[in-house]
């Protein structure tokens, strides 16, 4: 899913390829019809992702062979008229989220939230429209898998007399688990991401200002932090007992904050507060004792994460939509131009490759099986051996 099995962008593997170009190291690459910002997720032997036709009004999801790249299918999700996004966002930014049986793939098909699942066959099991979405940024919150239940972020711009929401639905036949109406009701983009903190497991994320904690059995609260600011994109991560965040709109923060409180934990569960460097769309990483983040404009940090220490600052390419990985002891920063910066993940700055796809990327890397598979504006990549 969003962010691979652990939903925090790191991989259990170590033997994960640091060099490669356009004509080196690629196992192969298949074109990709259409348009969109997910990333690619593989499952059982399949490769799953959405596009966008946007000429035809379709919303489209793709299986392909993992071995080859080969598209076995592909269906028609949705066909609505585009909605109003931000020009960096797309018609297909939802991640797809896959069990090894089943496909979940959620997109806007104005004025409804359409989430459906289908088979590895390509067969359609159920499709839910948990309810209305607004934005004024379009849609991009991917689906989360949990237990057995499907989660979606449904932060929105929602009035008064309508719901934000988040909503838990089971995997087997898209009946609804849970609901939790969000407070503030304000457009926010970010995919919860799961752990076990402080004796719970909690369900963390950011946005429609405020960092909130969730039993995600049950959608019911632990903790909240108001605010710092309105809008988030950023999932969050953790290391070291510290939860961080970072991102926002209209101001810029960086957030380290102790998981173990209950209620209202804002004046005493923020371990430190910093300004920069800030990422707002591309999630961070944590590794070891440390988390690091890319901000849009390029420029990387690693943190202390007890302290929110700055150990370092190095700018890595132009500009940011991907979020990073990690693969044994190395982190993965791949820019809109499609370089990924490898990076050894200690608290200085250890370069150990730059390689250059040679097309804009806009989609985060997956990994698998020792392969990494990275998502460009035309293609699909399969690096490695």
């Amino acid at each position: 899913m969003w962010r691979g099995p652990h939903g925090n962008g790191e991989s259990d593997e170590t033997n994960v390829p640091t060099h490669w170009s356009a004509t080196e190291n690629i196992a192969w690459q298949v074109p990709i019809p259409g348009k969109g910002h997910s990333s690619p997720v593989v499952s059982a032997g399949r490769i799953f992702l959405t596009t966008a036709l946007e000429a035809e009004d379709r919303r489209v999801l793709i299986c392909l062979d993992r071995a080859d790249g080969r598209i076995l299918w592909q269906r028609d999700v949705l066909t609505a008229p585009l909605e109003h996004k931000n020009n960096l966002n797309s018609y297909a930014s939802a991640t797809p989220a896959a069990d090894g049986q089943h496909v979940y793939v959620s997109f806007f098909g104005q004025p409804q939230i359409v989430i459906v699942c289908y088979d590895f066959d390509g067969k359609e099991i159920w499709r839910k429209s948990p309810g209305t979405f607004s934005s004024v940024h379009g849609f991009c919150s991917s689906p989360v898998l949990y237990k057995n239940m499907v989660i979606l972020n449904c932060d929105q711009d929602a009035p008064r007399d309508a719901e934000a929401f988040i909503v838990a639905l089971d995997r087997e036949d898209g009946r609804e688990v849970w609901r939790i109406d969000r407070p503030n009701r304000t457009r926010s983009y970010v995919t919860p991401m799961i752990a076990d903190l402080a004796g719970r497991t909690q369900m963390l994320l950011s946005g429609s200002k405020c960092v909130t904690s969730y039993d995600p059995d049950t959608g019911k609260p632990f903790w909240i932090v108001d605010g710092p600011t309105e809008q988030m994109v950023a999932s969050l991560v953790t290391t070291d007992g510290v939860v961080f965040v970072t991102g926002g709109f209209p101001e810029h923060h960086l957030l380290g904050i102790d998981p173990s409180g209950s209620g209202n934990v804002t004046h005493s569960n923020v371990l430190w507060h910093e300004f920069r460097p800030v990422s707002y769309v591309p999630s961070p990483i944590a590794h070891g004792h440390w988390f690091y983040v890319v901000a849009d404009s390029g420029q990387c940090g690693c943190f202390e994460a007890r302290t929110g220490q700055l150990m370092w600052q190095q700018r890595l390419g132009l500009h940011h939509s991907a979020s990073a990985v990690s693969a044994g002891d190395n982190l993965y920063f791949t820019s809109n131009a499609g370089e990924t910066f490898v990076l050894k993940g200690t608290d200085k700055y250890q370069l150990v490759s730059k390689n250059d796809l040679g097309e804009d990327v806009r989609a985060s890397p997956a990994i698998s099986r020792g392969q990494i598979f990275i998502r460009s504006v035309g293609h699909l990549f399969c690096i490695g051996r």
